[in-house]
């Protein structure tokens, strides 16, 4: 490119503001170097019109520059083909706006923002447990309301799907749990008690705990992601268009099907635990009547059904927010995957804490 044919800008006076006359090549060089001549000419006065007579060329970039600087100019004098690239730019930039800047870094009104957002969304989360209470007791009252065949195929993925490898997990948790338990009792002599420590441990806190975790991150997830990708389509505000409440129909049996599944989940956890307990022990050379005998002697009925309350409670925490997470999925393509993964954490955090209460609700009762 010559000195001749590079773009350069004049600036006119004319009535009610100021004219641009552009001349030369405007390519995405000249625009970059012209801009900020440009946008001080702009400011000096509205750009009433462009005069494009000497214009030979001219690019997408060149096109933004002059509808940047005159927005709502005249363009006078330009050829069919500048013509065309500016409308055709122009188009563009009204369909699809260029992102804004990012924000500068604020610390005080980034924290008041993180702290509305989560007051928001605490807000929400209490509206969402008013409504569940509220869909349980018209479902109680009309059963009729609850879709049992979604709540047959519910049972079928939370439960019977998750059965493999539950008994996996506690199969190698009750491995776990009895080798390395059974270096420090060895000191004394008390590798004998190692079946107690297990079955207590599994009974009244892993059990369920370790399901919880399971069902979190295998259908919690699922969960988020199934009723996110109804809420990203608008399936979910079809519904509620329709007048079917999204709650009893969508989450209810999921609700349910999490509720009845998490004990029968946390027993296979416990019996599975304990045959892998009861394997490393046979190995340690204790037979199964002095693994039978200490258990008999040290685990009750009451630890059983601790673990089993809990994990009923486990299962409904979790589905309430992966179904949650769900419907107050935002938009685009990655609201699913945010929904999915806010499912998974907000289920482990609520569980474990929900352990940490009933640790310390059940040493209270003396139970």
């Amino acid at each position: 490119m010559t000195a001749t044919t590079a773009a350069r800008i004049e600036v006119r006076p004319a009535e009610g503001g100021v004219a641009l006359a552009v001349a030369g090549r405007l390519d995405a060089a000249s625009a970059a170097r012209l801009w900020p001549e440009a946008m001080g000419a702009a400011r000096q006065g509205p750009v009433t019109a462009l005069d494009l007579t000497a214009l030979e060329g001219l690019d997408s970039a060149g096109a933004v520059l002059l509808l940047k600087a005159a927005p709502d100019a005249e363009a006078r004098g330009a050829s069919a083909t500048v013509a065309a690239e500016l409308e055709r730019t122009r188009k563009a930039l009204a369909t699809v706006p260029p992102p804004p800047p990012p924000p500068p870094f604020r610390p005080v009104s980034d924290i008041g923002r993180a702290t509305v957002h989560r007051a928001r969304a605490s807000v929400a989360g209490i509206v969402f447990l008013g409504e569940t209470i509220v869909t349980i007791a018209r479902v109680l009252a009309r059963p009729r309301l609850l879709r049992w065949s979604d709540l047959l195929r519910h049972l079928d993925e939370v439960g019977t799907r998750a059965f493999p490898l539950t008994l996996l997990l506690g199969f190698l948790i009750g491995v776990i749990l009895a080798y390395q338990s059974s270096i420090p009792l060895r000191r004394f002599g008390a590798e004998v008690f190692v079946p107690n420590l297990v079955g207590i441990s599994l009974l009244r806190e892993l059990g369920p705990l370790l399901a919880g975790v399971v069902l979190a991150g295998r259908t919690g997830s699922a969960f988020a992601a199934e009723l996110g990708t109804m809420t990203v389509n608008e399936e979910v505000d079809a519904l509620r268009i329709m007048g079917i409440d999204p709650l009893a129909m969508l989450v209810m049996p999921r609700l349910v099907a999490a509720t009845l599944v998490m004990p029968v989940l946390a027993l296979l956890m416990n019996l599975a635990g304990l045959a892998g307990m009861t394997l490393i022990m046979s190995t340690l050379g204790y037979p199964w009547a002095a693994v039978e005998s200490q258990l008999q002697q040290w685990l009750s009925l009451q630890d059983l059904i601790g673990g089993l309350f809990k994990a009923a409670c486990f299962g409904m925490a979790i589905a309430a927010i992966g179904c949650r997470a769900g419907l107050s999925a935002g938009r685009g393509p990655r609201a699913v995957g945010d929904a999915a993964t806010a499912a998974v954490v907000g289920g482990i955090v609520a569980i474990v804490a929900m352990d940490g209460v009933f640790a310390v609700l059940f040493f209270r009762l003396g139970i």
